[in-house]
């Protein structure tokens, strides 16, 4: 009942406060709305970002590895990324990975892919600077893809490289028009291949690459449009590890057999790169890091303004009311009750400052989300964090003016003027 009773009487002390001096209440609370609009906006766009990023990087597979020239990242350890080293690697093969499967115990499935730029045509319609993917058989397992129209390669066509080709939507709009492309033809450099399928329209990954803008093709068809066994054009082994195998046990497997095709010595360095999404995921983790104290440091200073705000309001309001609070503690009100009550009203100002500035951020993510590409979200921790932030300034702020009041003499109170 006590605490009702404080916090009745304390959110109406709070909302005469508020109606009797408009502007200067607007002015105070003004600190924590835009502190809090700073801190929760940037952790907003930061959670949406990398709830993006792990998701993107979930779908390239957390079960996978590419075998590769290059390494995506600096050796551990080093902060520079030395590409001297790996310039005169050799690139992977299709026998690498052929191998690779025919010795592996832990790989459940693996593909061999490259790409190269090329333009497009069909009839009068041209597409410039596409990427061609060569792939063998596996890709469509591997990245889990979907067809919208015909169908995908068998094996056997993809082992004796027939002229076939499957495209991505966009293609599909700027090459035919929306028209059905199945059965139709395209040029690429100079040869002729036949549309079998289209692939089912899914938006660009974390990497830059889609689906939606690319003409697949087998790799043993492409062997007859491009040089690609001597020079890198980032010839990649992509494999997928069995359920239930460890990812150690999973990349020692590899490497040894690597190395065994490739015929290193036991002191030897690696002349090929494993590379997996994990140590992508942990460069982004320091990105966020920094994004997130950034974002602590830009709201702290519009907060620790907007303490000062209400401070100010509570010093103002408990020298406005200094014959009341006289008169409370002269009909028995203990020195607490008159603490907590101050503390109360600060706290509440200070929430209603938080809110808004949660408003204002949900407001703009949802403008944001439906006008735009990106998908913005304020979650409910973020709003649990906001509301915190606030209580706390209110509690810090409103404790000296709490005090002084509580220790105010009733006769001395009484009598002020």
């Amino acid at each position: 009942m006590l605490l009702a009773r404080l916090i009745y009487e304390s959110f109406s002390f709070a909302s005469s406060s508020l109606r009797a001096n408009k502007l200067r209440t607007f002015l105070s609370l003004l600190g924590i709305t835009i502190g809090i609009f700073a801190i929760i906006s940037v952790f907003t766009v930061i959670d949406s970002l990398e709830g993006y990023i792990r998701n993107s990087l979930n779908s390239l597979g957390n079960n996978m590895v590419y075998v590769q020239k290059w390494p995506w990242t600096p050796p551990e350890g080093e902060s520079e990324y030395p590409w001297w080293r790996y310039l005169n690697r050799p690139v992977p093969t299709v026998e690498e990975s052929e191998e690779l499967l025919r010795r592996s115990r832990t790989i459940e499935d693996g593909v061999f892919l490259f790409g190269f730029n090329a333009t497009i045509q069909h009839e009068n319609s041209t597409a410039e600077n596409t990427e061609v993917m060569a792939t063998t058989h596996a890709l469509f397992d591997n990245w889990n893809l979907e067809i919208e129209k015909g169908r995908y390669f068998t094996e056997e066509e993809c082992r004796s490289g027939v002229p076939m080709a499957i495209i991505g939507d966009q293609l599909v709009n700027r090459l035919f028009q929306n028209h059905d492309p199945i059965g139709k033809e395209i040029k690429v450099k100079g040869h002729r291949l036949i549309i079998i399928g289209t692939y089912k329209k899914k938006g660009t990954d974390i990497t830059g690459m889609s689906m939606d803008k690319r003409v697949h093709i087998p790799v043993n068809y492409a062997a007859s449009i491009i040089d690609f066994k001597y020079r890198d054009r980032g010839q990649t082994i992509n494999l997928k590890a069995k359920p239930n195998v460890e990812k150690e046990e999973f990349i020692a497997e590899i490497e040894g057999i690597m190395r065994t095709i490739r015929r290193l010595r036991p002191m030897e360095e690696n002349d090929f790169a494993i590379n997996e999404m994990s140590s992508v995921s942990n460069q982004f983790d320091a990105f966020f890091k920094v994004f997130n104290l950034a974002g602590w440091i830009i709201g702290g200073f519009s907060i620790l303004v907007g303490g000062f705000g209400i401070a100010n309001i509570m010093f103002v309001s408990v020298k406005e009311r200094t014959r009341i609070i006289g008169i409370q503690k002269s009909l028995g009100a203990k020195k607490y009750f008159i603490l907590l009550q101050f503390i109360f009203e600060s706290v509440i100002l200070s929430l209603m400052g938080g809110a808004t500035g949660l408003l204002l951020i949900f407001i703009g993510t949802s403008i944001v989300t439906a006008t735009t590409d990106m998908t913005i979200h304020l979650n409910v921790a973020n709003v649990i964090l906001g509301l915190m932030i606030s209580g706390v300034i209110g509690v810090v702020s409103g404790f000296m003016p709490a005090l002084t009041a509580s220790r105010l003499d009733p006769v001395t109170a009484i009598n002020s003027v």
